[in-house]
């Protein structure tokens, strides 16, 4: 069915994701915000429930992808410096929410920043 929906990316805070959203929709591509209002009634269980999810209908996943990585901002460090992957020594990394375990859940902000590799999917710890 075309009402099949695609999770393009995660964002940690509403305010992130307006900008894609608009370019997304600019572009004639429908977006629905997953976990919008909860985030924005209570900002500091992002971490807990994984952040807000940008998703699209699966039909249109190859165009937003495309539209997604030419605005895209990859993940940097304390010092503005992009997080250097380990495994590739790619600059494509994003944060990444694996809030395993009640404690996590319950205090996200106890949970060490992660981040994914977008090239060769590694996750790795922050620094």
């Amino acid at each position: 069915m075309e009402d099949k929906f695609y999770q393009l990316a995660s964002f940690e805070y509403v305010a992130d994701v307006q900008i894609v959203k608009g370019k997304l929709e600019s572009e004639g591509i429908p977006v629905f915000l997953r976990d919008e209002n909860t985030l924005n009634s209570d900002p500091l269980i992002s971490n807990a429930i994984g952040g807000v999810k940008l998703q699209v209908y699966s039909k249109d996943k190859e165009r937003a992808i495309a539209i997604y990585d030419e605005i895209r901002a990859y993940a940097v460090d304390n010092d503005g410096e992009p997080i250097v992957c380990p495994n590739c020594k790619a600059q494509k990394s994003e944060p990444y929410y694996n809030s395993k375990g009640v404690f996590y859940k319950l205090f996200p902000f106890f949970e060490k920043r992660k981040y994914k590799c977008l090239n060769c999917g590694m996750i790795t710890n922050s620094k």
